[in-house]
């Protein structure tokens, strides 16, 4: 039986010890001296704040010009889907009081990959808010240690307790938000993407918060510590060909046109995010930069 996760009332413990630990993890990034200058120049570039703004319904877009972060909205508790990088968490706090909410009402939190773009964050805006983590046994690991384990090329992110196991299938509900769980392997061992109902331009909709499809420098071939990487991608494509979605959203605002869609949206089309082809269009896109990335690895494996 799959599990049901509900939002428990977080409103009478302590904001003051929460303030402290977010007012700790200032907006400074953490001193990456073996990186080049152009390491530094994509986290400036990547964090550029963008103004938030409502999706659908109760979904809003509260994250940078280059990083998702995604605020779901209910009167009884609210869930932020990604942190961005630790530079980014209080921007992200900041977007959430913009739009006349309180990070403080977040009652859970989610990410959708356990890389520093994503989750660097989490710890921050979890001390902020007192919000549960929730994510996949397999990230799980990683972003408890900060680190991913079988990728030595990736930089750290600041550490955050995991506070429940999410599995396939797994209902999140607060008041009338539930969000379904799909994991989505490849990208990371625990990748994960979510899928929920909601209104757009006064029709009903399906939306899909779909994790990262990239190969994104990840060994497809003979890597002992994800030897099951190339089938968990092939098994993750499968899957979402399986599913249809109205709205597509994804991790990074250039994969789902935010700035046109947005822009649309600001010239009064209410359905600027609505495409029901888009999630398999982007699916089949990603499928054959995989298996033509995963060939060039092959290939080169195979080399004398």
């Amino acid at each position: 039986m799959k599990g049901v996760f509900l939002a428990r009332s977080l409103r009478a413990k302590s904001r003051s010890a929460a303030l402290l630990l977010f007012a700790s993890a200032s907006l400074s990034a953490p001193g990456f001296t073996h990186q080049d200058k152009g390491f530094a120049e994509q986290r400036a570039a990547w964090n550029k704040p963008v103004a938030p703004f409502r999706i659908a319904d109760n979904v809003y877009y509260v994250g940078t010009s280059e990083l998702s972060a995604f605020l779901i909205t209910d009167p009884q508790g609210h869930i932020l889907i990604d942190a961005a990088m630790e530079e980014s968490a209080d921007q992200i706090a900041a977007n959430i009081r913009t739009l006349g909410f309180k990070p403080e009402d977040i009652d859970i939190l989610l990410v959708n990959h356990a890389h520093w773009d994503h989750s660097g964050g989490l710890a921050a805006l979890k001390g902020l808010s007192g919000a549960r983590l929730l994510a996949s046994a397999a990230d799980k690991p990683d972003l408890q240690s900060g680190t991913v384990s079988y990728r030595d090329d990736l930089a750290p992110a600041p550490p955050v307790k995991v506070d429940q196991v999410l599995n396939d299938g797994d209902k999140i509900a607060i008041g009338a938000i539930t969000l379904v769980t799909h994991l989505t392997p490849g990208h990371t061992k625990g990748c994960t993407s979510w899928s929920m109902r909601a209104q757009a331009a006064g029709k009903p909709v399906d939306i899909i918060f779909t994790c990262s499809l990239t190969v994104a420098g990840q060994p497809l071939v003979g890597d002992r510590r994800y030897l099951d990487v190339a089938q968990d991608f092939r098994n993750t494509f499968a899957k979402l060909k399986s599913m249809k979605a109205d709205i597509f959203l994804n991790f990074h605002p250039g994969f789902f046109h935010m700035s046109e869609k947005r822009q649309r949206l600001l010239n009064g089309d209410a359905a600027a995010f609505v495409d029901p082809a888009e999630l398999q269009q982007q699916v089949a896109s990603a499928e054959r930069s995989f298996e033509k990335e995963l060939a060039r690895q092959q290939a080169e494996a195979n080399q004398p």
